[in-house]
Formats: structure tokens, C-alpha cells, sequence
């Protein structure tokens, strides 16, 4: 039996399992509450695990034991600014999003929030939240989708076409079916898959005679956080990604959909415990790489994982683990597809349709999800492009337009619409112009001014415009709730 056969098998069944659980929610599902935000009935497990998941994608299994593999642990600092960007994401945003969008009449999405939270009758605010939305997470999708064709195509010989169009169709397939409930699932049991399969590669690695021989061979750099190369603006930028996490709608929408707000400090317990373990699971990973292939160097770095698992392990149990690499995919591409899905039903259709029933709505949806799917698809059929450069685009770009307004809108009382608005657009412009003009000035991170630009573009803006009174005493109904 060639060791193709039993990774074909494990991943057959591993795509098996998770097209079941999308049939299971389907059955679960009865409203356009339920298919977008779960009915807000989910617990703090799979909350916490859907979030990690859901955030880390391939790049955990595949582009940061690549950098590891290569750079040694001076890589990790964009770990640690995750780490803590997402500590206070859960500490400062969860609770008070997860109770303001409920008595912002019941807000499903995170532009219907902005326009219900700012009373925003022209609806001004929601288009420009949610074309920015779509924007970014088609191309994000797409990126995810190479991500995973490419694996198709290593592991099983396919060619690209097809593995792009056979990857697609199974995260197509569950989110189109069972919304919100099947990602959250799959996301779990896809959370639990890569935290398996990062902690049991680098010890397989490490407790092998032969890799504790060559041990010494790494040179003093390997093993720091600091080395020659690392400046202070390098550090800024790799820890600027923790400010991504204010403004990610994929993540920001899991602590809406908590069944109640008094469950979000063990659910944020078990995410933080989940991210740090996975995160030092991949340094290992990359440390490991480094020293079982330091005489024969891998071609292509972000592939030192596959590699791994496929000499430590037998087929069998390779196949499982190289479905985790699948798994970090599809749980962000799902989440992806959903958010744009809700976009599509609540923002936009529903906007202009506000009779429509539950069943329409979600058939709206269902069809938005296929229609994102193929726009990406189409995008990722050209393996050349610029695709996976964008996916720093759209982190920065979500980070720096929704992550200043959703802290601005949860702690700051006299927040205008207007102020909210020019946040949005000031963020996602400075994103693209400080990559495109600048060619990354200083190598800073084009997160860190978007941010800092956009936060002062939305206090400036409120400033200089009257806020509604009725936004003021929604506020103040609020605060009473925390």
C-alpha cells in the first residue's frame, strides 16, 4: 500500500465527518438568527475553540513553523503581539459586544450593530462597513483556498485546477448547509485537531535519538528572540498584529453568538490556554524542522510540517495529521464564507427587502455563501497572483477600519456617526495607500498608523459633529447592562 492510500482514506474521512456535522446543524437550524449567529445559544467550548480556530488558519501549521524552520524563535514575536491582542480582545470587547448588539435590537452583524448603535437612518454606515466586508474577506477566502489547493496538490499529485475546485466545494458544502451551527462545530473539532497535531509532531521529533545528536548544530540565533537582524520597528510591526483582533467581523461575531455573557471568562480561559499551547507547538514544530532536515533542506519551508509528520509517523497516522493543516484552513475560510453570507442576507437584502421571511433570508444566504465562493475561486484559479500578499491586507485592513470603531463604540459615550464613518474609511485608506505609497516605510506594519489614523479621524469627527440624543441614552441603557 503506498502511503498515498491511507492519507487519501483519513482525509476522506475526516471531509466525511465534517459534511455530517454541516447535515446535523442543518436540522438545527430554523431561523436566520440560527444560521447566522447560531441563535446565540452556543456554549463557552466551542465558543473558545471556534474563535482559535477560526483566527489561526494554515498559517499556524504552515507559515510560522516555516519562518521557525528558517529564522529561528526571533520569529515568534508576531506570536506574543497575537497573544496579548487577543487577551484583550477577550477582556475588553467580548462581554460589551456580546450585550449591546443584543439590545441594539438584536444586531446580527457588525454593520447592523453600527447602524442600529449610531441610529443611523440613511443607512450610510452600514454600506460602507459592509462593502468593506466583502471587499476583503473575497480575497481573503481566496488565499485560504490556494492555501489548500496547494496541499491537495503536494500530497495527492492532483492538479491545481482540481484540487482548488475539490478543497472548495467541501467548505462550500457544510457552510452552505448548516451556517453558523456547522462552522462553529467543525471549528471545534478542527481546533482540537491542530492542537493535537502540534504537540505531537516536534516531541515525535525531539525525543528521536538522532535529532538530539545534531541538537548543537543550531547556531545561539536559532534559539533567541533577538539577533542581528531584529530591529525595534521590526518588533512594532510583528506585534502590531494583535491589533487586528478588535476588528476581525469572523472572531468578533463568536462573542455575539455566546449563549450568555457570564460564560465568556471560561471560554476565554480555554481560548487563551488553546492559542499559547498551539503557538509554542509551532515554534517546537520549526525548531524541530530545523534539525531533522539541517543536512537536506526542504525546497520550500512552510511544508516542514507535512515533512514531519510524514517521517515520524505511519501513513495512517500522518494522513490524520496532515487533515490538520486542512482543518486550520477551513476554519477560517468557513467563517469567512459565513460572514460575507450574513452581510449579503442582513445588509443588504433584508435592507431592501425587510418583508422577507426566515426561509428566504436564509436561502439569500446560502446562495450569498456559493456566490463569495465562486468570486473567490475565480481569483484563486491564478496561482501566480498576488493573492496571499493580501492576506496581510486584509488583517491590517479590518484591524485598522472596524477594530478603533467597535472600541470606540463599546467605551465612548459622545461617539458620532459621523466620527464612525470617517474611522472606516480613514482606516481602510491609510492601509492600502501606506503598503502601496510608502513600500512599507520604516517596515512598519501598515496596521499600526491605519489604526492610530483612523482613531483619531473618528474622535476628531465627533468633535466637530452633535451626537444624537438618542445615541447618548442607548449608551447609558447599556453601561446599566454591564
Amino acid at each position: 500500500m503506498s502511503i498515498d492510500t491511507p492519507i487519501l482514506v483519513t482525509f476522506v474521512g475526516y471531509l466525511a465527518l465534517m459534511m455530517g456535522i454541516g447535515f446535523w446543524a442543518y436540522k438545527a437550524t430554523d431561523s436566520v438568527d440560527d444560521y447566522i449567529l447560531g441563535g446565540r445559544k452556543m456554549g463557552p467550548g466551542v465558543t473558545a475553540l471556534s474563535v482559535g480556530a477560526s483566527d489561526m488558519s494554515g498559517w499556524l501549521l504552515l507559515g510560522l513553523p516555516g519562518a521557525v524552520y528558517l529564522g529561528g524563535l526571533g520569529e515568534a514575536w508576531i506570536g506574543i503581539g497575537l497573544v496579548i491582542g487577543a487577551w484583550l480582545n477577550w477582556l475588553f470587547v467580548a462581554k460589551r459586544l456580546r450585550i449591546y448588539t443584543q439590545l441594539a435590537d438584536n444586531a446580527l452583524t457588525l454593520p447592523d450593530f453600527f447602524e442600529k448603535r449610531f441610529h443611523d437612518k440613511a443607512g450610510v454606515l452600514r454600506f460602507v462597513s459592509a462593502l468593506t466586508i466583502l471587499v476583503f474577506f473575497t480575497f481573503y477566502a481566496s488565499s485560504g483556498m490556494v492555501g489548500g489547493a496547494i496541499l491537495f496538490e503536494k500530497v495527492f499529485g492532483l492538479d491545481y485546477t482540481a484540487a482548488l475546485v475539490i478543497g472548495s466545494a467541501i467548505i462550500v458544502g457544510y457552510t452552505f448547509v448548516g451556517g453558523f451551527f456547522a462552522v462553529s462545530w467543525t471549528d471545534f473539532f478542527q481546533g482540537c485537531l491542530m492542537l493535537i497535531a502540534l504537540l505531537i509532531v516536534p516531541m515525535a521529533i525531539f525525543t528521536n535519538t538522532d535529532s538530539h545528536a545534531s541538537i548543537d548544530s543550531l547556531s545561539p540565533e536559532m534559539l533567541s528572540l533577538i539577533s542581528e537582524n531584529t530591529t525595534l520597528f521590526g518588533v512594532i510591526s510583528l506585534m502590531a498584529w494583535g491589533l487586528g483582533y478588535f476588528g476581525q467581523p469572523h472572531i468578533l461575531s463568536r462573542f455575539m453568538a455566546i449563549e450568555r455573557p457570564d460564560h465568556l471568562p471560561v471560554s476565554r480561559r480555554i481560548a487563551m490556554s488553546w492559542m499559547i499551547v498551539s503557538l509554542m507547538g509551532a515554534l517546537a514544530t520549526g525548531l524541530a524542522g530545523s534539525l531533522y532536515f539541517a543536512k537536506e533542506p526542504l525546497a520550500n519551508a512552510e511544508t516542514v510540517f507535512i515533512h514531519l509528520a510524514q517521517v515520524a509517523f505511519n501513513p495512517w497516522i500522518a494522513g490524520l495529521l496532515i487533515a490538520a493543516i486542512l482543518s486550520a484552513i477551513m476554519s477560517t475560510i468557513d467563517s469567512q464564507l459565513l460572514v460575507c453570507s450574513s452581510v449579503v442576507t442582513e445588509d443588504f437584502y433584508r435592507k431592501f427587502r425587510p418583508e422577507a421571511k426566515d426561509k428566504e433570508l436564509m436561502l439569500v444566504g446560502r446562495f450569498g455563501v456559493l456566490a463569495i465562493a465562486v468570486i473567490a475561486g475565480v481569483v484563486a484559479l491564478d496561482r501566480e497572483s498576488s493573492v496571499l500578499g493580501l492576506v496581510s491586507y486584509a488583517w491590517a485592513g479590518f484591524g485598522a477600519a472596524f477594530g478603533p470603531v467597535v472600541l470606540l463604540s463599546l467605551f465612548w459615550r459622545d461617539y458620532s456617526k459621523t466620527g464612525a464613518i470617517a474611522t472606516i474609511i480613514t482606516g481602510a485608506v491609510t492601509v492600502v495607500v501606506w503598503k502601496q505609497l510608502s513600500g512599507g516605510m520604516f517596515n512598519l506594519y501598515e496596521i499600526l498608523p491605519g489604526f492610530m489614523f483612523a482613531t483619531l479621524a473618528g474622535v476628531v469627527f465627533s468633535k466637530l459633529a452633535a451626537v444624537d440624543e438618542q445615541v447618548t441614552s442607548a449608551f447609558d441603557d447599556f453601561k446599566q447592562r454591564l
